[in-house]
């Protein structure tokens, strides 16, 4: 772990940029480092991931994470969950309410009609508190107190980020509560993998494959309808690969509905809970490939489509589809969909989840 002034960084960020005082909580910089010399830079401030470099088939390192290079740009970012942790609830719960042991809920709606990401101050919003463990791992704490954003139950929670000597970013997800509660951790990381640019090039060449045999199909405000639909004839399957930008402007409700990809895939499993492959990108000119394992049971794939070229780090700007998401997690409004897999968490259990981007290169 790095996180001295003294040392150059290839990700070319300073620590004393990401140094504020909020809510009488310090934020920081902390760069992991692999034995290769790849960098993963995060702020304990919403866990954002600011720089993950990795080099191209040629070995030429680039940034392939959108963030800020400081913490005011972090926290007044025009896209508040850019590579940011989401919680207590990520993805969109409808009309903000929910029922629970018998109560309704109502949690802040901050997206059109819906809550989303936990509310108007949810966990990418807030200081961790962060633990260095060693040059390879990173433990970041949050406390989430009865009530905060509508929700029950005091919800302590611990996110463990490990870059390993494999180019793999491992994101550990551990939470527990006093009162039973919903749940719905995810990482809202935004890749490109050509490397961040000013523009940040297109991600509609991305070559892209899904391990989903099944999607949630959604609303006009982003709902799902409760349909688990087949993806068989429709733009939304990937399970053969093909490019981002293939079907991404389709005559399509659900693309139309969705303004490009933001839908929520029912990944294959052969058990519940198990750690398997989600999905897999490759960008045909650098060669950079990045594959992704949860233990999760969907993963929403979103496509920036609402990005307007704001600026990025070091110069770089994020215009529309200039990145992609993978955000591994339970499916969108899972409270209203009781045949859906359970979000609740009770009082002496644990809330447990794994998912790893791994990054390569294919000549």
């Amino acid at each position: 772990m790095t996180n001295t002034a003294e040392t150059q960084n290839c990700c070319g960020l300073k620590r004393e940029d990401f140094q504020t005082t909020i809510d009488g909580k310090k934020t920081d910089l902390f760069i992991l480092r692999n034995s290769d010399g790849n960098e993963v830079a995060i702020t304990n401030y919403g866990g954002a991931l600011v720089a993950l470099m990795v080099p191209d088939k040629n070995g030429v390192k680039a940034n392939v994470i959108q963030g800020h290079d400081n913490i005011q740009d972090v926290i007044n970012s025009p896209e508040p969950y850019l590579s940011t942790l989401i919680g207590r609830f990520g993805n969109r719960i409808a009309k903000g309410r929910f029922t629970l042991h018998g109560k309704e809920y109502f949690v802040p709606v901050n997206n059109g009609p819906n809550a989303l990401h936990g509310g108007k101050r949810g966990f990418n919003a807030r200081v961790w508190d962060p633990e260095v463990m060693n040059d390879h791992t990173l433990v970041l704490h949050y406390v989430a107190a009865y009530g905060e954003e509508g929700y029950s139950g005091e919800l302590k929670t611990t996110v463990v980020y490990t870059w390993t000597d494999d180019n793999e970013l491992v994101i550990d997800y551990l939470a527990c509560t006093n009162k039973k509660t919903i749940i719905n951790l995810t990482h809202h990381a935004f890749f490109s993998l050509t490397g961040i640019a000013n523009p940040t090039p297109t991600i509609d060449s991305l070559v892209c494959e899904i391990n989903a045999d099944y999607y949630l199909p959604i609303d006009n405000t982003s709902i799902p309808t409760g349909e688990i639909r087949f993806v068989a004839g429709t733009p939304f399957d990937f399970r053969t690969p093909k490019e981002v930008g293939r079907d991404i402007n389709a005559d399509d409700e659900q693309i139309k509905n969705g303004a490009g990809y933001d839908h929520c895939y029912v990944l294959n499993k052969k058990e519940e809970g198990e750690l398997s492959f989600a999905a897999r990108i490759k960008e045909p000119v650098s060669g950079r490939t990045m594959e992704v394992f949860t233990t999760e049971p969907g993963v929403q794939l979103y496509t920036d489509n609402w990005a307007d070229g704001y600026k990025g780090q070091n110069g770089a700007t994020f215009p529309r589809r200039s990145g992609i998401c993978f955000e591994c997690q339970h499916f969108p409004d899972s409270p209203n969909h009781p045949y859906f897999p359970s979000v609740v968490l009770n009082q002496g259990e644990q809330y447990k989840q794994k998912t790893i981007y791994r990054f390569g290169v294919e000549k």
